[in-house]
């Protein structure tokens, strides 16, 4: 159990029988009247934002959310196989848990995979991944003073729009959260 004081970004909470993550919270002491915690609260199992309210110095009952750094094997086509990299123990995870996290990974790659007695909450990617792209169209000669974009294939399969500048082969850095171009990688 911890009060509403303790809350902060990124913990879980367990409310009627569900997990919510804490997106972001904000204390707020009115002039008039008891204080409370505003939150914005996220289910961990179907990702559906809430809003709610609490009053100062609540208690809420916290989830055991264990959060390990595994390595991301392969896809046998039903599940995504991650591997403890100190004990060797592999973990099949489902594709609807994976989510749009399968957009970055590569095989190799590390991720933090979040469980809750013994079942797999969520795979948390690091906020920007480097990836080659695979495919795209070259820009048009004039094009470049516009500042306009065009849609790439990365590695992964998963397509984004980049500048027009960049070609076939090269390594850039990508948003996990929004699929976002971010920049050039310098080799």
């Amino acid at each position: 159990m911890a009060t509403t004081n303790d809350l902060k970004n990124g913990m879980v909470l367990r409310i009627e029988g569900q997990l919510w993550a804490v997106v972001e919270f904000q204390h707020v002491k009115p002039g008039k009247g008891p204080a409370f915690v505003r939150t914005k609260l996220r289910n961990v199992e179907s990702g559906k934002n809430v809003d709610k309210t609490f009053n100062a110095g609540t208690k809420v009952e916290t989830a055991n959310v264990d959060k390990r750094t595994m390595q991301y094997l392969y896809n046998d086509g039903s599940s995504y196989v991650f591997m403890d990299t100190s004990t060797y123990e592999q973990l099949e995870v489902a594709p609807e848990i994976v989510g749009d996290a399968k957009n970055f990974m590569l095989e190799n790659q590390e991720a933090i995979v979040a469980t809750n007695d013994g079942r797999v909450l969520f795979i948390e990617l690091p906020a920007s991944v480097e990836l080659l792209i695979a495919e795209t169209e070259p820009g048009l000669q004039g094009d470049r003073s516009t500042g306009g974009t065009k849609p790439a294939t990365l590695e992964t399969g998963h397509q984004i729009q980049v500048p027009l500048f960049l070609t076939t082969g090269e390594k850039i850095k990508v948003d996990t959260r929004d699929s976002s171009y971010l920049g050039r990688v310098k080799a």
